[in-house]
Formats: structure tokens, C-alpha cells, sequence
């Protein structure tokens, strides 16, 4: 499965987090100019600081207390960081493609999604309509844009080998092509300390790098896989709803497994699933929907609009009852379940199969929301 999750929000928070122009308080030229300032103390930088604070944002502090070295707004620039981490993963991007990626958008809005720039220039990479890279609307669109860095850089032969501000440049083809090179280190720390909140994104072969511990914020035989093989529609044996859930995400929970085995049912109501009206069956949201609906939440219909529903909670950091998104992008998630705790999810995955039950190690998850 190439697509994720990514929020964001992960994402995460919200998957799309588009600068207003009150942020914006350099044109794009002016950051690099005063890019230089930098590339000498960020030759050190604390890696573990830096993900400690990038924590802090992705789990929803407001940025007031946070500092994040080589960042001036980190609220607003870290978000946008993780859209671009998220897009690498939804694509399949090695590590060192992320990290590129990152670099790029430092050097050329300082991780803004800028409304501006050089002639035509916009958005994170500061990419220009006039240059084919898409409508300005389009260009604006953080995942878009990081899709579209992403896609350039694939097709420039030997980018893995070539060094981080070379491979940034056969894509940008800046008139301060060494301008990128002074960012690495920063990127690759933001890198790190995103990708470490995708569940199921902590294996890095390509960069020969010992696995990352924790991305899932459970312990070992805490990600489901403790339960071994669930039979598709059964609740698996020794699982309980925990008793410190919320009393309404419990009702939901409930309601939610009343439903397993019950076939998908794309478009579905999810109003009765066990009668002989196809409609009235699951699909992914609408089984949402409902379960939280009897417990006298109201929730919108669709995956689009369930992933702006409630607050933006890391994927390490998940509660009974959270919502969770993965495959199509982190702005367009084409799939919810529901966190169930013990690191189990209820989901209606897809046509001819039920509602089931699955470990939470086989979701890449893109955004995860708290809609109590």
C-alpha cells in the first residue's frame, strides 16, 4: 500500500495547514538572503531537542513555548513539515527524498506556505504556474506541492547518490544552487522526528539505519499483534474495551462491534447493517458516523470531512475512540477506523469484505482525530 495515511495531521493535526497572510512577514527572497545566518549553528544541532519540541506542536501546543532551532514560527512550520514527510511516505520516497524535500522548502520559504514570492513564485517550494508546475490554487496546496517536488526529483537520474543540495537543485534549479546544503542537518532532524509518528514507517533499509522504537506509542505486543491472526467480523480472545475510555467512545466502540461481520457496503448508510437492504450496511464513515451518533456525537458523512472533525491527535498518542485515516493523501484520506485500544481497530474495509477488527501495525496512518 503506497498511499498513507499524514495528518497529519498526520497529520498528526490537520493534514492541510495553509498560512494565513497576517504569518507571512518576509517575501521569499528575503529569506534566503538571510538563510546564511544559519549554516553555522546548525552544524550541531541537538537532534533529541529537536524532537522533543517537534513533539510538543504535533500533539497540539500552541508554539508560544516551543523552540525549535532553525525555526522562527514553529507552530505554523512544523505542520507544514509533516505534510511534506507524509507526502514522501504516501509515495514510497526513501528517507533521503524526505530529507531533500525539507531542505528544499527551509531554504526556499522557511517551511511557509507563502501566498508570494519571486515573479510568480508560491506556496512551500515556491514553485511558479508559468513554469508548469500548476495553478497557483494548486501550487498552494501543500500535499499537492509536495507531490509534485517529489515527482521531479524521481526522474533526476542518480538523485540518491548525489549530495542533498545537488539533487535540491537538478529539481529547483535556483540561482543559489549551494543555498540548500546549510539546511541538511535540520532537515534531517525534522525528518526523524516526524516519520517517527507514522505507525509502520519505522523500518529504513535504504539508509542502512538500525530500526526506530516507539512509533506507535505502544509497547511491544501492544500494536495488536499480540492477539495473532483475528478471524475477519470476531472480536479477538482476552480483548476488553479499557476501562479508562471515555464513557462516550465506549458507547461508540460498542455500538461499532455490534456491526462486525456484517458485509461493506460502498455508500452505505451503516443505519442497518444486519437487515436485506445493501444501503443500509457500512462503508468506512458512515460505520463512524453512526457508532458515534448512539453515542450522541454527531459526525459528517465522509472520510474528507471526518478528518477535520474534532482536534489533531499524534498517531503515538492515540485514546479509545480516536479516529484514524490512511490510504489517498493526508488532505483526501480515502479510509477511517476507530481506534479500539489494546492496539486493535474496527474498520469497514471495503467491498466483499466485513467490518472486522485488525492490529493497528498494519495501518499506515496518515491523521488521526479526537472528535470528544
Amino acid at each position: 500500500m503506497k498511499a498513507l495515511a499524514a495528518g497529519i495531521g498526520v497529520v498528526f493535526l490537520s493534514p492541510i495547514l495553509i498560512a494565513g497572510t497576517g504569518m507571512m512577514l518576509a517575501s521569499a527572497a528575503d529569506a534566503v538572503q538571510s538563510g546564511g545566518s544559519f549554516s553555522n549553528c546548525l552544524n550541531d544541532i541537538d537532534t533529541d531537542e529537536i524532537a522533543e519540541q517537534v513533539s510538543k506542536i504535533l500533539n497540539g501546543a500552541s508554539g508560544r513555548d516551543v523552540h525549535v532551532e532553525g525555526l522562527d514560527l514553529p507552530a505554523e512550520q512544523v505542520p507544514n513539515a509533516q505534510t511534506i514527510v507524509a507526502a514522501g511516505l504516501s509515495l514510497d520516497v526513501p528517507t533521503k527524498g524526505q530529507i531533500i524535500a525539507l531542505a528544499t522548502a527551509i531554504q526556499e520559504s522557511r517551511l511557509r506556505n507563502l501566498n508570494y514570492g519571486d515573479r510568480d513564485s508560491l506556496g512551500l517550494f515556491q514553485q511558479r504556474p508559468s513554469q508548469g508546475w500548476g495553478s497557483a490554487q494548486q501550487i498552494r496546496d501543500p500535499v499537492y506541492a509536495s507531490e509534485q517536488f517529489y515527482k521531479h526529483l524521481l526522474k533526476v537520474n542518480g538523485w540518491q547518490q548525489m549530495p542533498v543540495t545537488q539533487a535540491a537543485q537538478a529539481v529547483q534549479k535556483s540561482g543559489l544552487p549551494d543555498a540548500y546544503a546549510q539546511w541538511e542537518n535540520l532537515a534531517t532532524a525534522l525528518q526523524g522526528a516526524i516519520a517517527k509518528t507514522f505507525p509502520g514507517r519505522d523500518k529504513d533499509a535504504d539508509q542502512g539505519k538500525n530500526p526506530p522504537t516507539g512509533t506507535t506509542g505502544c509497547a511491544p505486543g501492544q500494536d495488536g499483534s499480540g492477539f495473532g491472526r483475528i478471524p475477519e467480523g470476531s472480536v479477538p480472545k482476552g480483548y476488553a474495551i479499557p476501562k479508562n475510555a471515555d464513557p462516550k467512545a465506549r458507547k461508540a466502540i460498542e455500538w461499532a462491534m455490534h456491526q462486525l461481520g456484517t458485509l461493506y457496503q460502498w455508500g452505505g448508510s451503516c443505519t442497518n447493517a444486519h437487515g436485506p437492504d445493501p444501503m443500509g450496511r457500512c462503508d468506512c464513515s458512515s460505520l463512524m458516523q453512526q457508532a458515534y451518533a448512539h453515542a450522541g456525537v454527531t459526525l459528517t458523512r465522509t472520510t474528507y470531512t471526518q478528518v477535520n472533525e474534532g482536534k489533531a491527535v499524534s498517531p503515538a498518542q492515540l485514546k479509545p475512540g480516536d479516529l484514524i485515516f490512511s490510504r489517498g493523501t493526508a488532505a483526501r484520506p480515502e479510509h477511517v477506523g476507530m481506534y479500539m485500544g489494546e492496539g486493535l481497530v474496527i474498520e469497514a474495509p471495503r467491498t466483499t469484505k466485513p467490518v472486522r477488527i485488525t492490529p493497528i501495525k498494519d495501518w499506515t496512518i496518515l491523521a488521526a482525530r479526537r472528535v470528544l
